[in-house]
C-alpha cells in the first residue's frame, strides 16, 4: 500500500500506517502518533487501563479533530 496523501502530489511512497478514523494508508512524513486513554462505552470518563493507546491519523484526519 502507498501513501494516499503522497499519491496526491504524484509521489509514491510506501504506505507505514492507516489512518485510524479514515483508514487511509500514510507514510512515515505524513503519520502522527498521539497516545490516548481508552475508556469504557458503559462508564466514559473512567480510565480503564493504566497504559495509554497509541492512535495514528492522516493529516486531514488530525486537522478535523484540532478543529472541532
Amino acid at each position: 500500500m502507498n501513501c494516499y496523501e503522497c499519491a496526491q502530489l504524484d509521489r509514491t511512497v510506501a504506505a507505514v500506517a492507516v489512518c485510524s478514523v479514515c483508514g487511509a494508508g500514510v507514510c512515515a512524513d505524513h503519520v502522527r502518533t498521539e497516545r490516548k486513554q481508552l475508556h469504557e462505552p458503559a462508564n466514559p470518563g473512567k480510565v480503564i487501563h493504566e497504559e495509554s493507546a497509541r492512535q495514528l491519523t492522516c493529516p486531514v484526519c488530525r486537522h478535523a479533530e484540532e478543529s472541532g
